[in-house]
């Protein structure tokens, strides 16, 4: 039974491809737009999870409600490109698979109805699996501004479509070529012409927690629930909670009035140790980190275990600096780690859990509170580096950019608590890995890990309240977690961008890393996002080659070696490289670790990427948004070329197996 779905479900994917209305077909495959794609969520469907199916941020969302003021359709805003394989327009996401039963396809199938489009879809599900898929998006001939993807619903007319988004009859009938209204599917996937952007913003009040969504066993949120809460006992719970954290205070202050303040007494297996026996010096976490605020959430930490630790500072032993206590803890309540706690946690910082020294201080890895993290100490003298990181990492939080966990201060120094990335940095993944105690990454882990970085970086670019500039993008400030998936570091040096009569840019003393600085950053100092995108390129440039941002002459020893930079190496190598058949020049650059298991085509593609990225005219290099539409379609491209290989290779990264 379930081989015959089967059948019918490629048979539908087949025939759907191949028959897009007219004004769906695409001959410029340069071509982008805004487009919209209608989902009718469940009420399993956290705005989490929405975000990760289609992955997009929150301001990309809208919600159409019904007559009860519940959520009814959500309607996703994506950007769709000209797909020439099927000569229709395509936008890309990941899925994670949350099934081991069936199939890949049917699982998506489940989870996007009529919306998605999978390469692949005779492979068995397996949970926790990211998948790359496409989601059917249109782009308007210029008649309508937008075009939405809709999936027609039981009850659903070209009429009653009509009406509930205000368009014509006519519009939807043209747009889809139907020639007879009547003679619609239900389940069958049809273009909604729109002038302006659906529905209203997704509801703060509607908003669900950012817990992780349940799995099968828990039960699912009940509508009626709600009616339940005017019955709920409030007084006693308030009491009793109140009660047991009276009692949980007295029991830690018991237990801290017992331990020992100088930890450097300690027996050596109390201290806490880098796991797996990794020896300081293949870490190089050079990052500034930064302290945990709470705005609206009881800590910022992803990890609900995270508590902060009670009573004003004043009973934390810890000495903050009054331009801290002025200037931060006003804009938000930081959460306040005592000084013992963390001299504790990380074995008196002894040099066995050192991991890097940043630009202003020394990263050691630490035990805190049964969770594993990584601590920057500073001098006291470094007060203005300190409340740089926080000032910015307080107010920004993604996926793709490091976790700020919490701070704490002695008398003569600094200290910023942040969460641990097992794998390092990706420069010590890139750069000689062996000797690092490293092995080489694959090509599909470059790519998403460039795709990580680069989503990181628009984000802070586009999507903060206030935007910002890093300045200080490069290889050892992107450090990867355990699944090797990207977060930028090291915000000590980010700036506030303002706005300017030739966009938005800060006038700012020159600083950064050689290799990755614009020229236009180094003439006149002048920060702006595209001084970013320079630098990413250059990081781009290092994924494809393994060689470092600045390079010294190979071959005949002299005694002043000439150094170049690699973004002049690799343009001179694609100057000579006229297409991905025919570039032997960039050939010789690519990283020999790969060991020519690559598409050729995807590494091309990302090298002509980068080389946008270092144009030297700032203006003709893309915005980060435009650099992840390339990223995804490269990775999706990278995937199913991954794919052909069968899982037989050893170049299977294991991506579509959730690594």
């Amino acid at each position: 039974m379930k081989l015959f779905l089967l059948i019918i479900f490629l048979f539908h994917e087949v025939i759907s491809l191949n028959s897009y209305p007219t004004p769906l077909n695409c001959t410029d495959t340069t071509r982008l737009c805004t487009s919209f794609i209608a989902f009718q969520p469940n009420q399993n469907h956290t705005l989490p999870l929405i975000e990760s199916m289609f992955d997009v941020l929150r301001q990309d969302i809208t919600v159409e409600k019904n007559d009860l003021d519940q959520i009814d359709y959500v309607f996703i805003k994506k950007n769709c490109y000209c797909a020439s394989t099927i000569n229709g327009y395509l936008t890309n996401t990941t899925f994670t698979v949350r099934s081991n039963e069936g199939s890949v396809s049917e699982n998506v199938n489940e989870a996007y109805g009529g919306l998605a489009f999978l390469s692949n879809s005779t492979r068995k599900a397996r949970f926790g699996a990211v998948v790359s898929l496409h989601l059917l998006c249109g782009c308007s001939s210029g008649l309508w501004n937008y075009l939405m993807s809709y999936v027609l619903e039981d009850g659903d007319t070209i009429d009653s479509l009509a009406s509930r988004f205000g368009v014509s009859m006519d519009s939807i009938e043209s747009v889809n070529g139907i020639a007879n209204p009547d003679n619609v599917s239900v389940g069958s996937l049809y273009y909604i012409p729109l002038n302006s952007v659906p529905g209203e913003p997704y509801p703060l009040e509607k908003e669900i927690s950012t817990t992780p969504v349940p799995e099968p066993s828990i039960e699912p949120f009940v509508a009626n629930q709600v009616s339940h809460r005017t019955h709920f006992p409030y007084a006693w719970t308030i009491g009793g909670s109140g009660a047991g954290l009276l009692l949980i205070f007295i029991i830690i202050l018991m237990c801290i009035s017992f331990k020992s303040c100088n930890c450097c007494r300690k027996s050596p297996r109390s201290r806490a140790k880098i796991p797996n026996g990794k020896s300081s010096h293949k870490f190089h976490i050079l990052g500034r980190t930064s302290f945990c605020c709470t705005s609206g959430r009881s800590i910022c930490s992803k990890s609900k275990d995270w508590k902060p630790t009670n009573g004003d500072p004043i009973h934390q032993q810890t000495n903050v600096p009054k331009a801290v206590r002025d200037d931060v803890f006003d804009m938000e309540k930081p959460v306040d780690f005592t000084y013992e706690e963390i001299l504790t946690a990380s074995g008196c910082f002894s040099d066995s859990n050192l991991l890097g020294h940043g630009t202003y201080g020394s990263v050691y890895y630490a035990l805190l509170r049964d969770q594993e993290v990584a601590i920057k100490k500073m001098t006291a003298m470094k007060t203005k580096e300190f409340l740089a990181e926080m000032k910015v990492l307080c107010k920004v939080h993604h996926a793709n950019l490091v976790e700020l966990i919490g701070y704490a201060a002695s008398n003569d120094e600094l200290f910023l608590i942040y969460e641990y990335a097992q794998k390092g940095s990706l420069r010590s993944h890139l750069h000689d890995p062996q000797n690092r105690g490293n092995t080489s990454l694959s090509w599909i882990v470059r790519v998403q890990i460039a795709l990580d970085t680069a989503r990181g970086l628009e984000y802070i670019h586009e999507h903060t309240k206030t935007h910002y500039v890093h300045r200080d993008i490069k290889t050892s400030n992107i450090l990867l977690d355990s699944a090797f998936r990207a977060k930028i570091s090291d915000f000590g040096l980010a700036k506030l961008v303002g706005k300017t009569s030739e966009g938005e840019a800060s006038a700012t003393r020159v600083v950064g890393t050689f290799g990755y600085l614009a020229p236009e950053y180094l003439s006149d100092g002048l920060a702006t996002t595209k001084s970013d995108v320079y630098a990413f390129g250059v990081v781009l440039f290092e994924l494809i080659s393994g060689k470092e941002a600045i390079t010294r002459t190979e071959g005949v020893v002299v005694k002043n070696p000439e150094r170049r930079s690699l973004a002049s190496v690799m343009l001179a190598a694609l100057k000579n490289s006229p297409n991905s058949m025919s570039m032997p020049s960039l050939k010789e650059c690519i990283d020999p670790n790969l060991m020519d298991l690559y598409p050729h085509d995807c590494v091309y593609k990302m090298a002509l990427l980068a080389k946008q990225c270092v144009d030297e005219d700032p203006i003709l290099r893309p915005d980060m948004k435009q650099v992840v539409m390339s990223l995804s379609q490269i990775l999706l491209s990278s995937v199913e070329w991954e794919a052909t290989l069968a899982g037989n290779s050893q170049v299977f990264s294991g991506l579509v197996q959730g690594r």
